[in-house]
């Protein structure tokens, strides 16, 4: 079992900059691919990134390739998301999750956590 803590969301203004982090505690991170999806109300739930268990692969959506940026730091058990250059259409709810794949769909991962918002305004 592993618990995960989202935080780092907020408000920011179209252009700006975040940091998000992901925290786990229980199982060691370094078991697991992690993977960071979205949730904007009255969507599904969208893929943003994915990392492999040592940090050395990572696959983006195409609608955030070269804006962000997932990593992790397996010695203090936390995943990153950097965003940048933010646009009113990355306002979500943004969930980090653990599986033993990686993958770009949701039901690959085992463990979620509560999520944190994300609001860009125009």
């Amino acid at each position: 079992q592993v618990q995960l803590v989202e935080s780092g969301g907020g408000l920011v203004q179209a252009g700006g900059s975040l940091r998000l982090s992901c925290a786990a505690s229980g199982r060691t991170l370094s078991s697991y691919h992690m993977g960071w999806f979205r949730q904007a109300p009255g969507k599904e739930r969208e893929f943003v990134a994915t990392i492999n268990r040592s940090g050395g692969a990572t696959y983006y959506a195409d609608s955030v390739k070269g804006r962000f940026t997932i990593s992790r730091d397996n010695a203090k058990n936390t995943v990153y998301l950097q965003m940048n250059s933010l646009k009113p259409e990355d306002t979500a709810v943004y969930y980090c999750a653990a599986g033993a794949v990686g993958t770009t769909t949701p039901q690959s991962y085992n463990y979620w956590g509560q999520g944190t918002q994300v609001t860009v305004s125009s």
